[in-house]
């Protein structure tokens, strides 16, 4: 039955979903005077999250979906961390009082192409802008290829707690097809430096769907990265946009594993994480039991976020840096893509925000909805439908999207609960799609379904 639904839906085009509404759906409309407003509402006594964008890597790895670009040189990244100082202390100066943070979050590109010192300095700087909690998570995102002894020292003296160690693959060929040359050494060594220095929760992110992958190269590379015993493993699907990133024009296509073949390594790779002792949690998440993320999912209390899935339960995310998506009660908000665009409103004592999304009560509503689906892979919708006084007869957007998923087995109905089967997991986001009412309104292209 699998390998009949992969192949049936495996060729749509749909959003991750870790917001409601997705990224494209954001327009001018919302712009910094807005996010001044929301962040002078913003509830102090509830701890928030920060997340950090850092845009620069040393190379550039063709399958690359982020917003970043390639520096041999210290300074522009110095500069920049100047920037995210100056507009921690812009944000906290907008909400007037120091914040509570529990979840502070380093993205890139690469945040650890900065400095020892750089580093340092700019955790100093959120530590004086905001309260960070004692027992806050403070993450980072790391390209194990160029983690030095004295960096790993400096995330250990600056809290942090938990590191995320890029993989992909270690498959030669594969690595040579997406210009990623990256030992087991190389990543074991990485990840001794961060024990030693005191970063014990680990994750490794792995990639399937890549150029020349096949089941067997996936399973070589879990075996591999099994044996380092991180606490969790993040398993992303390649999405193949060189319309929208043109470096993955590098990436000869026609090597590209089809829907089917990406069905077979994804179910590969999570039987294998299960065989090990790893629990799945939602749909590209796999972690130790006694991990936060399946302490969360036990208890029903899971969530989405752009990071993907998360035991983080505030309201509030601040987002810093070039491109950085926040969320407030009152909606999203995301700052100027451009480096020298984000830099340049910064220099001006200016927030960088530059468009968002204000959520409507129906936003609010579907995306309660599409939450519990991800995370849960159920969801009662009469209970939903109370909390927001809606009519259940109007919840399906897509009632032809659902009746199929229903009969081709892949969703069943439990009295008022719908429930995600076992064996088809792996479509959440087809069955989160029929209760999108914004798929279909942007020209934006997707990452494939399967």
């Amino acid at each position: 039955m699998r390998s009949n639904l992969a192949i049936t839906y495996g060729q749509d085009r749909l959003p991750r979903y870790t917001s409601y509404p997705t990224a494209p759906h954001f327009s001018a409309e919302i712009g910094e005077a807005d996010y001044r407003t929301w962040l002078r509402s913003v509830p102090t006594r509830r701890p928030a999250s920060i997340y950090l964008h850092v845009p620069f890597c040393r190379s550039m790895c063709w399958y690359c979906g982020c917003h970043t670009s390639i520096t041999s040189r210290d300074e522009p990244v110095a500069i920049y961390a100047a920037g995210l100082r100056t507009e921690a202390h812009l944000v906290a100066e907008a909400i007037g009082q120091r914040l509570p943070v529990s979840h502070i979050h380093f993205g890139g590109g690469t945040p650890t192409v900065m400095t020892p010192e750089t580093f340092a300095d700019l955790v100093s700087a959120l530590r004086h802008s905001f309260f960070v909690q004692p027992d806050a998570e403070i993450a980072v995102e790391i390209d194990p290829r160029t983690l030095t002894e004295p960096m790993a020292e400096a995330l250990g003296y600056s809290g942090v707690n938990r590191a995320s160690l890029g993989v992909q693959s270690f498959d030669p060929v594969v690595q040579h097809a997406i210009n990623r040359s990256q030992s087991l050494e190389q990543t074991a060594e990485a990840l001794e430096r961060l024990r030693r220095a005191g970063v014990g929760r680990i994750n490794v992110d792995l990639l399937y769907g890549l150029p020349a992958q096949t089941v067997d190269s996936c399973l070589d590379t879990i075996d591999k990265c099994i044996a380092l015993r991180p606490g969790r493993f993040s398993v992303f699907g390649y999405a193949h946009i060189p319309s929208f990133k043109k470096h993955q024009r590098m990436i000869d296509e026609a090597s590209l594993p089809g829907s089917l073949e990406r069905h077979r390594q994804s179910e590969a790779i999570a039987r294998a994480l299960t065989d090990a002792g790893y629990v799945r949690i939602g749909l590209d998440h796999f972690a130790l039991p006694n991990d936060n993320l399946a302490t969360a999912k036990r208890a029903g209390r899971l969530r989405r976020n752009f990071q993907g899935y998360t035991d983080d339960s505030a309201e509030v995310l601040i987002g810093l840096g070039a491109s950085a998506i926040g969320r407030m009660p009152q909606g999203f908000v995301q700052n100027a893509v451009a480096t020298r665009d984000y830099l340049a409103r910064i220099a001006e004592d200016r927030l960088a925000t530059v468009k968002g999304y204000m959520l409507t009560a129906e936003d609010r509503f579907r995306s309660d909805i599409i939450e519990r689906i991800m995370c849960d892979m159920a969801v009662d919708l009469p209970r939903i439908c109370r909390q927001h006084h809606r009519d259940p007869s109007s919840v399906v957007v897509d009632r032809s999207r659902l009746d199929k998923l229903i009969a081709d087995g892949a969703v069943t109905m439990r009295g008022d609960r719908l429930c995600v089967s076992n064996d088809a997991e792996f479509l959440v986001r087809s069955v989160a799609a029929a209760f999108d009412a914004h798929l279909g309104r942007t020209t934006a292209r997707h990452s494939r379904a399967v």
